[in-house]
């Protein structure tokens, strides 16, 4: 018993040193000293015969090995404390860090207002949401949730859930329809200056659907290509050209006339809004309760 207490304990410092990436970090959570972080980490090595860590003077990243030690012992950490809170009677409230990631727009105008009744509901998750819109690997930056806006989920390894969807319109400021022209069909687009996301898979091919329900490919030369929808919003904006992005992106733009929509009439492609996780089995209490209450305030 005395062999697995040890074994666990390295486990739990090895995951506060990886989470926090700083053994000086690791060792002010558990109130222990660096010192004695790292040779419990290296006895930890040792034990294993592996290297877990590359370690220079300035950062830390984890070996292949590392990488799979440190999800197993994950979920080997948490599923102890589940244990130890049925046995103490606390079963059912999710504790412990919680890492996110989050398209930028969708997380200021949908994620942001709900997170105060969230934290005010588990009160001992601790959350760790990075707003980004670059496409993020699950696995590889450790985040237990990736929120994604998009057409086509690619990797069918993963697990998600559909929060709810929107519509993708095209838009243009009428500074610069005034001035370049307002295409009546998508095939005109070619002429007009393009501004792209392009943190999908082929930002200057736009698709659409006519009214028989055929589908049409648009080639474009984007004048612009950002991973950012706020930037993509601003400059159409400053009639510095034509974008396409899913509603739930705007503020009042179209309210108060700052941009107009092009082909109103036309069927508009949906972009889902979807929360990817690894697995659905052995699911944490924290991703549990997240997906829950998320599906509970913002799902169609």
């Amino acid at each position: 018993m005395e062999a697995k207490s040890t074994l666990l304990d390295g486990m739990v410092i090895f995951a506060h040193v990886v989470q926090s990436s700083s053994f000086t970090a690791a060792a002010e959570i558990t109130g222990h000293s660096t010192s004695y972080i790292s040779k419990e980490v290296s006895k930890l090595e040792s034990r294993l015969a592996v290297r877990l860590l590359h370690r220079t003077t300035r950062s830390l990243s984890l070996t292949p090995e590392g990488e799979l030690y440190f999800e197993m012992a994950k979920q080997i950490i948490e599923d102890a404390e589940n244990i130890e809170n049925t046995i103490i009677g606390k079963q059912g409230e999710p504790q412990g860090l919680l890492r996110i990631s989050c398209p930028i727009s969708y997380g200021l105008s949908s994620l942001s207002p709900i997170l105060s009744d969230f934290t005010t509901r588990y009160p001992k998750i601790q959350l760790d949401i990075d707003l980004n819109d670059r496409k993020v690997d699950l696995i590889a930056d450790r985040f237990d949730i990736v929120i994604r806006a998009t057409t086509q989920l690619e990797d069918s390894t993963l697990v998600s859930r559909r929060i709810t969807q929107s519509e993708a319109l095209v838009l243009a400021s009428p500074g610069y329809l005034a001035k370049h022209g307002t295409p009546q069909h998508p095939y005109q687009l070619d002429r007009h200056k393009i501004i792209s996301y392009n943190n999908i898979k082929h930002p200057n091919i736009w698709q659409f659907n006519d009214h028989n329900g055929e589908l049409i490919q648009v080639h474009l030369d984007s004048h612009v290509l950002t991973n950012n929808s706020a930037l993509e919003i601003d400059l159409a904006v400053a009639d510095q050209g034509i974008l396409r992005v899913p509603r739930f992106t705007l503020k009042d733009e179209l309210t108060t006339g700052k941009l107009v929509e092009l082909f109103a009439d036309w069927p508009k492609p949906a972009i889902g809004v979807y929360m990817v996780y690894p697995s659905r089995k052995h699911m944490s209490l924290k991703v549990r309760s997240f997906i829950d209450f998320v599906m509970e305030a913002l799902g169609d």
